[in-house]
């Protein structure tokens, strides 16, 4: 049992010894250690505090890009709806334009159709009239040879001439 119960000298010499150990934690490593403490406790608040602050920035950042990705598609949307109504408009123009350029080209098919008849007309009318001139021509000769088919043809067309 004396194992168990320390004698008064080791207790005095283990307070002695304490207590200088204490003295000498307390003078020169407790405040040390506490200010690390503190230090390391405000690095670690700045960083928690760093990291809110990018979270928040990285928040910001998402909701700009989402914004700028909107506003990006809307006007990718609106150029494309600006180039379909652009070719709309230039394929309907070239329609019209196709379709005036058509009937401006049967109109002058027309004409040149019509012109070519009557030339054709005249032509005929002029072949017509030579040929009736050539045959009246040689039955007037063959008629007019005899006098008095002569005198007779000629009464016949004053009368006429009078009554006209």
């Amino acid at each position: 049992m004396d194992l168990l119960i320390p004698e008064v000298g080791t207790i005095i010499w283990s307070l002695i010894g304490f207590s200088i150990t204490f003295f000498i934690l307390a003078k020169f490593a407790w405040k040390p250690v506490l200010k690390g403490l503190k230090q390391r406790d405000e690095s670690i608040e700045k960083a928690l505090q760093a990291a809110e602050t990018a979270k928040r920035e990285v928040s910001q950042l998402q909701s700009d890009n989402e914004k700028l990705l909107a506003e990006t598609k809307a006007e990718r949307d609106k150029i494309l709806q600006e180039a379909r109504e652009l070719k709309e408009s230039l394929l309907n123009d070239a329609r019209e334009q196709a379709k005036r350029e058509g009937h401006k080209l049967i109109a002058d098919a027309r004409e040149a159709i019509k012109n070519e008849k009557a030339a054709a007309i005249q032509d005929i009318k002029r072949q017509v009239t030579e040929l009736s001139v050539s045959i009246s021509e040689k039955i007037l000769m063959h008629e007019l040879a005899d006098s008095d088919k002569q005198r007779e043809i000629i009464e016949k067309s004053i009368i006429e001439a009078k009554l006209n």
